[in-house]
């Protein structure tokens, strides 16, 4: 089969690679429909986290299960599915307490030795704990299936900042970070209730989905300017609830300075450069709370698939490219070169 591979900084190849195959009883192989390029993968793409020559690159999709193993009974050939980011068990102590990124024998698609998502087919470790079915008529509708392949990642990672920083009704929150995450977050504050939610954002392409989404003001300025921006739109206090959807020293030192006193801050940007940008003595002076890191999206499919099946929700405004499997390499440079904001591939 097709599937993307990374072989140095900026060396993205689509190549034949092996089919995937059932290997254990709990495998399923999934023909994929649908994948996309994560702002975390734009790491690798630099040469930011290494990679070895070769290596499988992609960690969301959604497709129809081809093949399943002895031991599989909650999916089954021609079943419409969509993948959380990592596989996980469902029964070692983190998944039951629904920390499914913790697995004991979890994994993450494209890690050395396994299947990406940006291929032509997945083997599915664990099918009846990963995999999560779809509506089979979702297979002929492009929109829904967008909005479902977010599900995998953004969405979920989205839904985690929001809960971790604590958006609720009443609550004023503050997103930091204009990408694919960033944006759902706004979503997800929405969804929960939120009273005014900030987008702090420069690209009006991304800050006019940010409204849509459900933000009630915007916030261009950067540094300190975006500081005192947040901070005079509300009374001088600052937001109860700060998504930080970057992962930069700059993004958390921004995040930490626009909370109020007593808020949160749900962090899911994956950290990258020479800091944090944390002061815990500010942290500890003000009461402020740090939540979030690796988002369990699987434990949040199921809570937030029927919103996205009823319309209550619609994240597949994120897309905004799509690509063939062969347009891959050209997916990360537009995503790269901030062209695009998340590349969808079509299979």
């Amino acid at each position: 089969m097709r599937a993307t591979t990374i072989h140095a900084p900026f060396d993205m190849r689509v190549e034949d690679v092996p089919d995937p195959v059932v290997r254990n009883p709990g495998d399923a192989v999934v023909r994929v429909l649908r994948s996309c390029i994560c702002g975390s993968d734009l790491w690798a793409y630099r040469g930011e986290s290494v990679r070895q020559p070769g290596q499988r690159i992609g960690h969301e999709f959604l497709g129809i299960v081809e093949e399943t193993g002895a031991e599989v009974s909650g999916v089954r050939r021609g079943d419409l599915v969509v993948a959380p980011f990592m596989w996980s068990e469902g029964v070692c102590d983190y998944c039951r307490e629904g920390l499914t990124t913790s697995c004991e024998h979890g994994g993450f698609w494209g890690s050395v030795g396994s299947d990406g998502g940006q291929g032509e087919a997945v083997r599915v470790p664990f099918a009846d704990a990963t995999l999560v079915a779809l509506p089979a008529e979702a297979a002929s509708d492009d929109r829904l299936l967008a909005a479902l392949l977010t599900l995998s990642d953004v969405m979920g990672t989205g839904h985690h900042a929001a809960l971790g920083a604590g958006a609720r009704a009443g609550a004023t929150v503050a997103v930091v970070g204009d990408g694919a995450v960033g944006l759902c977050g706004v979503l997800a504050a929405k969804r929960l209730g939120a009273d005014r939610i900030i987008a702090l954002g420069r690209h009006e392409a991304r800050t006019d989905i940010a409204r849509r989404f459900g933000a009630t003001d915007v916030v261009a300025e950067r540094g300190d300017a975006a500081v005192e921006a947040v901070r005079e739109l509300t009374r001088g206090q600052g937001a109860h609830a700060v998504v930080e959807a970057v992962g930069t020293e700059q993004s958390m030192r921004t995040a930490v300075s626009i909370t109020r006193d007593g808020g949160a801050i749900g962090f899911v940007g994956v950290p990258h450069g020479s800091g944090t940008g944390l002061d815990l003595s500010v942290m500890f002076d003000r009461n402020i709370a740090l939540r979030g890191g690796v988002a369990p999206v699987r434990t949040y499919i199921p809570e937030l698939l029927p919103d996205v099946l009823d319309g209550t929700i619609d994240p597949s405004p994120v897309f905004d490219l799509t690509v063939g499997l062969e347009g891959v390499p050209d997916g990360y440079k537009a995503m790269d070169e901030r062209t695009a904001l998340k590349v969808m591939v079509a299979n």
